[in-house]
């Protein structure tokens, strides 16, 4: 009896140092900053480049880039959720849909420090936005279409989230670019980042939409399911394409001129200067925040002539 005391009791000390050991360890975890994105799509490659470029410059914090299981509001919503029971300090996040997750974010900004990237959410409490001008880029995808059909066309886009802001942005970006021209842009089909419904949403069009000239892909992936379902249908070259972004199946369709430019973000400074800024405003310096709580990455236009020293870049950015 005596010796099972004794065990217990040494099992008891045991497990009281174990629990000790555990608080300690906690207490000297460096803090966590997580970007959290939208929904899976190689888009976010360069992003996690930027992480991983900005983890070398802040040792003292530990920085991951979270994908939600799928693109919905709930489930991102879940995935801060658990990121703030973690007890992580600063969440980047580009919002599935910012209308509808008002009360979510505004709860998440008030467990931990709240910043947006790629679709903003400035009617929350969100630090600062850093990214790009989706108006902006909309216009300069507006100048593509204006130099590729001067005789005038009409235009059919494609986007995954109609109602993110990043989206709306772009759309209304592109149509003020058009005012006053023959070319318009006559609808846009949504997918919610569904690649599958994504180059069945082009073919449908294809059938159902017979005198649309322009096919416009709003997200990264659309414009290589346009290039496929174009192939598919034998219609490469006869329909332009404007392009987002740098997937390597729009940047080969630019560079063999059957997409005719598409308009490129920088998601790897986004997650570079974003992990920074987030970790000097966590440590009291708050000078990086501008006083529009806006920080603007420029979109630019790659053409045909672009895209080898594009692609080098990207190939250097991300250390390859």
């Amino acid at each position: 009896m005596k010796s099972l005391i004794r065990n217990a009791s040494v099992a008891a000390a045991a497990l009281v140092v174990g629990l000790t050991a555990t608080a300690i360890a906690r207490a000297d975890d460096k803090p966590t900053l997580a970007f959290v994105v939208n929904g899976a799509s190689d888009f976010w490659k360069a992003a996690e480049a930027g992480v991983k470029k900005a983890q070398g410059e802040l040792p003292d914090y530990n920085l991951e880039l979270k994908y939600p299981e799928q693109s919905s509001v709930a489930i991102q919503q879940r995935l801060m959720d658990d990121l703030v029971t973690a007890g992580v300090k600063g969440i980047m996040v580009s919002a599935v849909d910012p209308k509808t997750s008002t009360d979510g974010l505004n709860k998440i900004a008030s467990e931990t420090a709240l910043f947006t990237t790629d679709s903003d959410a400035p009617q929350t409490k969100r630090v600062a936005y850093i990214g790009s001008s989706n108006v902006d880029a909309g216009k300069q995808a507006a100048e593509i279409a204006k130099k590729a059909m001067p005789n005038g066309g009409k235009c059919l886009g494609f986007v995954g989230l109609l109602g993110a802001d990043n989206a709306k942005e772009r759309i209304q970006g592109m149509k003020d670019g058009l005012a006053g021209t023959k070319i318009e842009l006559v609808d846009v089909r949504g997918d919610d980042i569904d690649q599958a419904r994504a180059k069945k949403n082009v073919e449908d069009a294809l059938v159902a939409s017979p005198d649309v000239t322009c096919m416009v892909g709003f997200y990264s992936y659309n414009t290589p399911r346009i290039y496929e379902a174009l192939r598919d249908a034998g219609k490469l070259g006869q329909i332009t394409v404007v392009g987002f972004d740098d997937d390597p199946i729009t940047l080969g369709g630019v560079k063999e001129g059957t997409v005719a430019a598409t308009v490129v973000q920088q998601p790897f400074e986004w997650a570079y200067q974003g992990m920074k800024l987030m970790a000097a405003y966590l440590k009291g310096d708050k000078s990086g925040i501008p006083a529009g709580n806006l920080i603007i990455i420029p979109t630019k236009i790659i053409g045909k002539d672009d895209v080898d020293a594009y692609a080098a870049n990207l190939k250097a950015m991300a250390g390859k």
